[in-house]
């Protein structure tokens, strides 16, 4: 048996050891239009546009997109996804790119502080 065969075996073995979602592990997770460090957000009364403060709407804060801009969000884990709207500015925690409103941040299934494919509409 040839060197090269004998190194070849655990390769083809993989998909074995670990079920068929050791191969499609590699294309979930990436993001063609660019990714956004995202978290979840629920209180307030007041958005810096001045609209009343919706937390099960599907809204966003970002420090510079204008008012009105629509973004789609999609969780790169899951691939689900949702259209928002950016109403308010923020967020103000450094690493941090866009808040989302709890009813966005559920659409998506994002429970907490993760990253998510930003496609500006």
């Amino acid at each position: 048996m040839s060197i090269r065969l004998i190194l070849a075996i655990p390769l083809l073995l993989v998909p074995t050891w670990f079920g068929s979602g050791a191969l499609a592990a590699s294309t979930q997770g990436s993001c063609p239009s660019g990714s956004m460090n995202a978290t979840q957000y629920s209180v307030g009364s007041g958005t810096a546009s001045g609209q009343a403060f919706r937390p099960d709407g599907l809204t966003a804060a970002h420090k510079k997109l204008p008012f009105g801009t629509r973004v789609k969000v999609t969780n790169p884990r899951t691939g689900a996804s949702t259209i928002v709207i950016i109403n308010d500015r923020g967020p103000f925690t450094r690493g941090r790119d866009i808040d989302l409103s709890r009813g966005a941040a559920r659409a998506i299934g994002l429970t907490s502080v993760g990253t998510v494919c930003a496609e500006i509409l």
